[in-house]
């Protein structure tokens, strides 16, 4: 029966042949898709496994002062920052013999050397000294290499220094030895977002690749069945019929699954280059292990036959014809209610005191998901039967009438793409809101002002001279605005109030104050004031700072900023140039990187950015693997009703009229099934927003990267389907008229 059922799928005439064909571009166009996940994916997991020499943390208890005896190394670990991007820097210097070496490196670099990542080497060759190589003394000893490194565009230094400086540096550490550690916790904390990301692509991925094999593999059916009532009557049992429906998928998709393979080394090359994590990672990592692609071959295949074994449960083959075991039910109303009930809890009981609810959230959301996969068979039976109903052209009649008559299946060639869709847009719609709430911090005014922090735990800042020597080195320059912020040595004295705040730890001269009216003003006839000025400066969440403007006004209490330690100072100016200056000047007073603003802001939305482009492109990938479900199950449907189609174009229905109904068909289910996944993810998302301390925030519209993936998916989509006219043209001769 093997024999015969492959004979059967390859030498039963062109129909055969053609459907041989769409099987084989169907599953191989899922397969490349899931091959290119699991790559990036493979790729996400080596580069986040890799020796995290950043996760070093050592030992260094306060006071820590140099032991002649003591081995190992001095290490200090900290992040740059030039032109939006970072840099990853750590001042190393041997204390002995077996000082720990970082992955990538045959030697540590002495004092005056350094070791630079490829990308920041070029970088440093090609901006101004002044801007940005000044930060980093010596001269460059070599690259580091891969081991070190997530990917090719990192930024990344190693810097030789004496002991004595390393130890000078707050946060040094003691390290014996370089942690094997396989994540990053203390260094980035995106690993979980990205896995979850990958988790849900997978999902969503799954889903549809699924959908799109079992329509694949069940290409015309109708047809088929009645072949095999054939083979029944020449005395063939149920199960053989059963072997040879197993051979005929099994076959197809064994062939989609190696064509898939093969297109999928061709575009590996482009899914090396695509950044989704905010960068690129090395080639070599970009590619499946062996167990999946074997998993791949076994696996298309045996799903493949499922598939075509579970559409023949609801059929009899007999040998005097094919018999429909049951009618399907049409779809009930009881189907929308777990979708109104999951929004209904996203806009109330999911949230307590302004805050989400774990498990109420959990819930609601599993109520949305469950919801959307039920709904959309009574929704698209509805908006079929109102079509028919308001419709007086013969194609959008012909095509309502046969949604309405088989509701599941035609929503269920859509179906994988609603849960991407719903991720994809409930998380478009939250990072450009998150990202426009920072950027519009006191209505964006401090976007531009540079601040930098020199107090830090067991030092108020910088004595007098040294903060006088700053300030006038920052005064010389042209077009620069400085605040300086003083620590108040004599708030620790005042006694606090019992029906009042805490005493102000900082002071700030109020002529110097005036060039930042955002942050308030001085009462009148007062030379300075006090208030929690640096607290804003490095704030890790813009979102908070609006809730502390004003920080000065008419009940701020005076002061003196004679004799104080310089704690802060914040700094604007309009000159991109000057900035990266300006930067590279206060690196050498602070041991973190100065920053503005705008890019604390940057630097916190990335982390969103990039589980937004995980998801958009989990929705475009899902949307690939829709369109070539949707085309499958056309030129299925144009296969399995040639002679319905024949006998109407003989009667004088036109071809545009049966092509308008090729495409109403499959255009209703597609647009209702996005609508509704979009709808209800805008829907989770604006009460999100309110649970996320964003009041301040109105709901931004997505990005054009959402449009692009979603609406360029769909129109997409609907283009594909064009290819299947011709065949409905071919099909629908008079020739195909005859019955078999």
């Amino acid at each position: 029966m093997i024999r015969l059922g492959l004979r059967l799928s390859l030498s039963s005439g062109r129909e055969a042949a053609a459907r041989l064909a769409l099987i084989v571009v169907g599953v191989a166009a899922g397969v490349a898709v899931l091959l290119a996940t699991l790559s990036l994916f493979n790729a996400f997991q080596a580069t986040d496994g890799r020796p995290c020499w950043e996760c070093t943390t050592g030992s260094a208890p306060s006071g820590w002062a140099l032991d002649a005896t003591a081995d190992g190394a001095l290490w200090n670990y900290h992040e740059d920052f030039y032109a939006g991007r970072t840099i990853k820097r750590l001042d190393a210097a041997a204390l002995g013999t077996r000082a720990p070496v970082v992955p990538g490196l045959s030697r540590m670099p002495g004092p005056g050397q350094y070791y630079a990542s490829p990308a920041l080497a070029a970088l440093l060759d090609s901006a101004p000294r002044e801007e940005l190589a000044a930060r980093f003394p010596g001269t460059r000893a070599g690259l580091l290499g891969d081991v070190a490194l997530s990917g090719p565009d990192e930024l990344v230094i190693v810097v030789g220094r004496t002991p004595d400086q390393v130890a000078a540096m707050p946060g040094a550490r003691q390290v014996d030895t370089v942690s094997a550690a396989s994540t990053m916790p203390a260094v980035d904390d995106s690993a979980d977002v990205y896995r979850f990301g990958f988790g849900v692509a997978a999902v969503g991925l799954i889903v549809p690749l699924l959908v799109l094999v079992g329509t694949a593999t069940r290409l015309a059916a109708a047809r088929r069945e009645t072949r095999f009532a054939a083979i029944r009557l020449v005395g063939a049992t149920t199960r053989q019929i059963n072997v040879l429906a197993t051979v005929d998928a099994a076959l197809g998709g064994l062939a989609g699954a190696l064509a898939g393979l093969a297109i999928f080394q061709l575009v590996r090359p482009a899914v090396a280059g695509v950044r989704i994590t905010g960068a690129r990672f090395f080639p070599e990592l970009v590619a499946p292990h062996a167990w999946q692609y074997a998993a791949v071959l076994g696996g298309v295949p045996v799903v493949a036959a499922c598939a075509a074994l579970w559409s023949l449960r609801r059929v009899r083959i007999s040998p005097l014809g094919v018999a429909r075991k049951t009618a399907a039910s049409p779809p009930r109303a009881w189907r929308v209610i777990p979708l109104l009930a999951g929004l209904g809890m996203f806009a109330g009981p999911v949230y307590r005191d302004g805050k989400p609810d774990a498990l109420p959230a959990v819930v609601a959301l599993a109520l949305v998901m469950a919801g959307l996969m039920l709904a959309g068979p009574w929704l698209t039976m509805a908006a079929a039967r109102l079509a028919a109903r308001l419709t007086r052209g013969g194609a959008t009649l012909l095509a309502a009438r046969r949604l309405a008559a088989d509701p599941k299946t035609a929503f269920r060639s859509v179906s994988g793409l609603v849960l991407a869709v719903f991720i994809g847009t409930t998380i478009a719609a939250l990072v450009p809101t998150v990202v426009a709430g920072q950027q519009k911090v006191a209505g964006g005014t401090l976007n531009d002002v540079l601040g930098a922090r020199f107090d830090r735990p067991g030092v108020s800042g910088l004595s007098p001279r040294a903060g006088t020597e700053l300030l006038d080195r920052l005064h010389a320059r042209p077009g620069v605005d400085v605040l300086p912020i003083y620590g108040r040595t004599d708030a620790e004295k005042v006694p606090p109030r019992p029906d009042g705040p805490p005493p102000a730890p900082y002071a700030v001269e109020c002529a110097d104050l005036a060039l930042f009216p955002v942050l308030g003003r001085c009462p009148v006839n007062t030379r300075a004031v006090a208030g929690n000025f640096a607290r804003i400066v490095g704030a890790d969440n813009p979102l908070t700072v609006d809730r502390l403007l004003p920080l000065a006004g008419a009940a701020s209490p005076p002061a003196s900023t004679d004799g104080l330690d310089l704690a802060a100072v914040m700094i604007t100016t309009r000159d991109p140039a000057t900035l990266e200056r300006l930067r590279t000047l206060l690196s050498g007073y602070t041991v973190e990187a100065p920053m503005t603003f705008a890019e604390v802001a940057e630097v916190r939305a990335d982390l969103y950015v990039r589980a937004e482009n995980v998801a958009l492109a989990m929705v475009g990938l899902t949307l690939v693997a829709g369109a070539c479900g949707l085309v499958v199950a056309a030129a299925g449907g144009l296969v399995e009703r040639r002679q319905p189609f024949t006998l109407l174009r003989l009667a004088g229905t036109p071809t545009r009229t049966l092509a308008a109904v090729v495409l109403l068909e499959s255009a209703l289910p597609l647009v209702l099934a996005a609508a509704l996944a979009a709808g209800s993810g805008f829907g989770v998302a604006e009460p999100l927003i309110d649970a996320l301390a964003m009041r301040s925030a109105s709901i931004a519209m997505p990005g054009p990267v959402y449009f692009a993936s979603l609406g360029g998916g769909l129109a997409a989509s609907l283009l594909v389907i064009l290819t299947t006219l011709p065949l409905l043209r071919r099909m629908t001769t008079p020739d195909n008229a005859r019955f078999e």
